[in-house]
């Protein structure tokens, strides 16, 4: 039975040593040795084949006594100074002339450096392998299933130590912003955890930063390029990194950290090794304490921006963030692609970035120009504090130009926002369209506010906002109006319910100083005024001449029409909620149609919007109810019973009904047929035929195919 030990003497020395492990390597080469031959069920370990391979001149005349501890343990001791051809060398060296498969093959490392040996070795069919680590370096490979991984420490009986972390989120962040960094907080998460966890067992780790404080913190991002300041303390939380809150200054952290980390070493099971995240000076006196009760202290800062005292602290280890994470500066950050980092596949939420294009686009139209100094720029955020201060403001403009938001028109500081970036398109497109169905709402119906849930309502019906990352549920449509709220662009406020005065309800008005959005928007084809052809502009306006207007409101009266007479006739009410009938004909709503179709109808008479008793409820409801003499009605409901006298016509001749039929059976009128059958399938007078696209069966004992059969009847 072939059996081989192999033993990465580098990458375990150096992993030990990064945790603050203590190792005797004599006995950590014996008990790897008896381990494996145990774990190959080998009668004797002289049966293994053992080796361990190592750079053994780099530890000096160390060097010289691991060789003879491993030898005197009984492995063969091999020297391999370059690691890239480190699989290779072993291969050559010893199985290439092993003529037997192997039947175990067991290796102690965490490092990939050795996958290739579990690629090409020769293996019998029951061979097991087995990788001894601190971490599994065939994590994500195809051989995952196949390895056994166990952790080394167990093996060995190795007690890891405890570790504590206390993170000076907002010091870091501002000193790697300091430092020319972008803040990547997922990143940063992520190297945070590793590096904690190469020191022992991480007991608990928390983040301490003004969470929530707009503008505390510089700009950051996750890993798609997203401003996600916001959604930092969730993030944090899923990584069991605990986010503690202090107001914004850099005396309230401190203080917050120094009385956790004095009240968690006083324990009797407090940890042993203490990590603070910060190059404040102020915390040298609680390291000091830290270390007259014996622990282990890391402070991990960043170059520039650490404390001297800390640095010259011999019993504190300095460890520099930008060493462990691998965090892109502001001028690579100009050079990527939002959209190639996810830009058009993630959720378009509200960040700092929208504040600045806001705010921008506010102080153009005030000042009446497209190019604005800086320090103008910096008021503006500051006023409406989307900034708590000018060092933070500055911070976010020049992440702004950066990412190519903004860009500098002159050496004056002089600034113009970039109306091509992705980011500012959207923006722009998502503040206009909710500014402008809101002062659509205000100027036609004449109300003093809009109700917000009838804001969210329909801004989920609005088809330009139909785009990547954009009005996927009400969730993002209230982070917007809370976005627009904040930057001052709407004003929210609670009023007693009309029904209820004891309730108060959410609405929304616009800012009496906000300028209106443009005509055309880098997204938006229709003109402004197009969106206010509604109301008292349509009177006197004929159904024909409404269809060259605008087809969509011209179709959408029509469904209005005989959905509502259906449903009176049907149920002998006079009037239709106006709701349900909202979201009967949603689909089919192009964002403002269903309004302009009510309102065209109530301006030329031929509907009426009341509060009606309902029947069902204590509350008065908002319906719909026509004047069926109108001129309008009575054209609409007469098309109507035209068409389904023609479907009559082919139910009773057998004939399958479809647009073909219809126009043989009626060649000489010239209907919309597409319009139509979709308004008889709406109003379930037709249903598709199941495997025949195109082909339709009449519901003959539907209500209006039964009114109109026995108004042709008595004709």
């Amino acid at each position: 039975m072939a059996a081989y030990l192999i033993v990465d003497v580098d990458d375990l020395l150096q992993r030990f040593k990064n945790r603050g492990v203590s190792v005797d390597v004599q006995e950590l080469a014996v008990g790897l040795r008896g381990g494996a031959a145990l774990a190959a069920g080998l009668f004797s370990a002289d049966s293994l084949k053992a080796v361990a391979v190592s750079n053994w001149s780099q530890y000096g005349t160390s060097g010289g006594n691991y060789q003879r501890i491993f030898k005197a343990a009984g492995y063969d001791v091999f020297d391999m100074p370059r690691r890239d051809t480190l699989a290779d060398a072993l291969i050559v060296h010893y199985f290439s002339f092993d003529p037997e498969p192997v039947d175990e093959l067991i290796l102690a490392t965490s490092s990939p450096d050795l996958i290739p040996l579990v690629r090409r070795v020769k293996t019998t069919r029951s061979a097991r392998i087995r990788v001894w680590g601190s971490e599994h370096p065939l994590q994500g490979t195809e051989f995952e299933n196949e390895v056994i991984f166990q952790p080394l420490d167990g093996l060995l009986g190795i007690q890891t130590k405890n570790v504590a972390v206390y993170i000076d989120f907002e010091n870091i962040a501002i000193s790697l912003n300091e430092q020319g960094f972008v803040v990547n907080l997922d990143h940063l998460i992520d190297r945070f955890v590793t590096q904690a966890k190469a020191h022992g067992q991480v007991v608990k780790m928390a983040a301490y930063a003004p969470w929530g404080q707009r503008g505390s913190l510089p700009p950051l991002v996750d890993s798609q390029g997203r401003e996600v300041a916001d959604e930092a303390p969730s993030r944090l939380m899923l990584a069991n990194i605990d986010p503690v809150f202090n107001l914004p200054g850099k005396n309230s952290a401190d203080m917050r950290i120094a009385r956790d980390v004095i009240t968690d070493s006083s324990h009797t099971d407090a940890a042993d090794v203490y990590i603070m995240a910060s190059g404040d000076r102020d915390f040298n006196q609680v390291l000091n304490a830290l270390r007259a009760r014996n622990k282990t202290v890391i402070v991990w800062g960043v170059r520039g921006s650490t404390s001297r005292q800390l640095e010259n602290n011999p019993g504190v280890t300095i460890e520099y963030v930008e060493d462990f994470t691998d965090l892109q500066t502001h001028q690579s950050l100009s050079t990527v692609s939002l959209v190639d980092n996810g830009l058009d596949t993630a959720g378009f939420t509200p960040s700092q970035w929208s504040s600045v294009i806001i705010q921008f686009d506010r102080l153009a139209s005030a000042l009446g120009r497209d190019v604005l100094p800086m320090h103008r720029l910096l008021d503006q955020l500051q006023e409406v504090g989307a900034v708590i201060s000018r060092p933070r403001g500055e911070d976010l403009i020049s992440q702004a130009i950066s990412l190519g938001i903004l860009k500098p028109v002159n050496a004056s500081g002089d600034l113009t926002l970039n109306a091509m970036h992705p980011i500012v398109e959207k923006t722009r497109l998502i503040r206009d369209r909710i500014v402008m169905r809101v002062l659509n709402t205000l100027t036609v119906r004449g109300w003093e506010y809009v109700n917000y849930g009838f804001l969210l309502k329909g801004l989920a019906m609005d088809r330009e906002l139909d785009r990547p990352g954009c009005n996927y549920s009400d969730q993002w449509r209230s982070e917007w109006i809370d976005c627009l709220v904040r930057e001052r662009v709407l004003v929210r406020e609670l009023l007693p319910h009309r029904h209820n005065p004891e309730d108060l309800v959410p609405v929304i008005k616009l800012q009496k100083d906000i300028p209106l959005p443009p005509t055309t928007t880098p997204f938006s084809p229709q003109r402004m005024d197009d969106e206010q052809q509604a109301g008292p502009n349509w009177a006197g306006i004929a159904l024909t001449d409404l269809d060259q207007l605008n087809p969509d409101t011209g179709s959408m009266v029509r469904r209005i029409v005989v959905s509502v007479e259906q449903f009176t006739s049907f149920r002998n009410f006079t009037w239709c909620p106006l709701g349900s009938l909202h979201r009967r004909l949603r689909p089919f709503d192009t964002g403002m149609a269903f309004q302009r179709a009510v309102e065209y109808l109530k301006e030329n008479d031929a509907a009426e919007i009341a509060e009606y008793p309902n029947p069902q409820s204590d509350f008065m409801t908002k319906g719909i109810s026509l004047d069926l003499n109108s001129e309008i009605c009575r054209g609409i409901l007469e098309q109507r019973d035209a068409f389904v006298r023609i479907l009559l016509a082919l139910y009773e001749r057998n004939i399958l009904i479809s647009e073909q039929s219809v126009r043989a059976m009626d060649p000489g009128t010239d209907w919309n047929l597409d319009l139509w059958f979709s308004i008889m399938e709406t109003e379930n007078v037709l249903n598709a035929v199941p495997g025949r696209p195109g082909q339709y069966s009449l519901f003959r004992t539907h209500h209006t195919v039964n009114l109109v059969a026995d108004a042709q009847r008595t004709e």
